[in-house]
């Protein structure tokens, strides 16, 4: 009786002779563990800290451009308030220019109020979770310090400009946000 034989034994293999799946040949096998290595290299570079803020970076980017595009298309002048305007006299210029000009000129500043705003927040995205993951990679723990230390550092990061009282202030608050945010998603690990 071999050693993967015994009854209430795990069966142990060395590695590469596993048996496969149900329906893959032996052909498949050299495949497979390309796929595995390919898999373990993607895993690691999204564990790294580069990418984690260059990720946090391009969301904040796109999700503060998004914002921007919400709130110029909500602010969109009517065109009959204008007229109105424009007949009672209290529109200075209005009607000089025409549709084409107009919406031209519309999208200009929409495409640059989304630029600016998420240019800020993708400075405060990258910002933040650059620091949070260099705090977790120093410390080795993934608990509700790295969250709030990372957020008052990037606080304080952000409001520099503005004094040491305001730097403080602003690290405080960053830091109370960021750590009711990560109490809220934090999950509680199933007991196995």
């Amino acid at each position: 009786m071999s050693a993967t034989m015994l009854p209430l034994m795990a069966p142990v293999y060395v590695p590469g002779t596993e048996p496969l799946p149900p329906g893959v040949t032996e052909d498949d096998r050299a495949e497979m563990a390309k796929i595995a290595k390919w898999n373990r290299m993607a895993n690691m570079g999204m564990e790294s800290c580069p990418v984690k803020c260059a990720m946090s970076g391009a969301a904040g980017f796109g999700l503060g451009a998004f914002f921007s595009l919400m709130s110029t298309s909500f602010a969109v002048d009517d065109p009959l308030r204008r007229t109105t305007l424009a007949a009672n006299g209290l529109a200075g210029t209005g009607g000089d220019m025409t549709t084409m000009q107009s919406t031209r000129e519309f999208f200009k500043q929409t495409g640059k109020s989304m630029y600016r705003s998420g240019k800020g927040f993708g400075k405060v995205g990258a910002l933040y979770s650059g620091i949070e993951c260099c705090i977790e990679a120093y410390r080795a723990k993934n608990d509700l310090v790295n969250p709030v230390a990372a957020g008052f550092a990037a606080g304080a990061i952000l409001a520099r400009n503005s004094g040491p009282k305001a730097a403080i202030g602003g690290g405080v608050a960053f830091a109370a946000f960021s750590g009711a945010i990560d109490i809220f998603r934090r999950e509680t690990p199933d007991d196995d």
